[in-house]
């Protein structure tokens, strides 16, 4: 009986099929992170904050929402950093979508710099802890780093397919 032929993976979620468990979650929220910002590069201040859509979703404003919730689930929930440690979020009770929303000076690539920099500072926080490690959510209570990892691979996946409709929308580019 012959093996079957085996082709060249099409992507970093593919080259690790056979890895561990930490590896494939680190790598599916990496790869997810890495098109939500390939989404954003390339366009236009006015275009990477054009509202498309009846809500406050804008491609930018995508990136500025994930990086609160990179803080968000690694530095307060998983390293449990108290909330003063941070600056104050973008959103109130009467203004629930401020962390969708680009600021008078605040710039697109500020927003990515920020997204990258809390991406790396969420890398080196899950890397002193074990998956089975908890955190205190102030609803849920204990949380592992492994649903946290979980939840942030189908937060950041969601927002990437927003993107990608957002983006085929502004100027036709579709795919990764």
């Amino acid at each position: 009986m012959s093996q079957p032929t085996i082709e060249e993976p099409q992507d970093d979620g593919e080259r690790v099929s056979a890895a561990g468990e930490r590896v494939i979650l680190e790598t599916f929220l990496d790869m997810y992170r890495e098109i939500v910002k390939a989404k954003v590069r390339g366009l236009s201040e006015e275009d990477a904050v054009r509202r498309l859509v009846p809500s406050a979703t804008t491609l930018a404003g995508i990136v500025k929402h994930l990086r609160w919730v990179e803080l968000n689930w690694f530095q307060r929930v998983l390293a449990g950093r108290p909330a003063e440690d941070f600056p104050p979020p973008p959103w109130t009770d009467e203004d629930p979508d401020g962390d969708f929303r680009l600021e008078p000076g605040e710039t697109v690539e500020q927003v990515i710099a920020e997204y990258e920099a809390e991406c790396e500072r969420s890398r080196a926080t899950a890397a002193g802890h074990s998956l089975d490690d908890l955190g205190t959510h102030r609803r849920m209570g204990p949380t592992s780093l492994r649903w946290i990892y979980v939840h942030m691979i189908e937060e950041t996946a969601r927002h990437a397919g927003h993107a990608d409709i957002l983006r085929e929308q502004i100027d036709g580019t579709t795919g990764d």
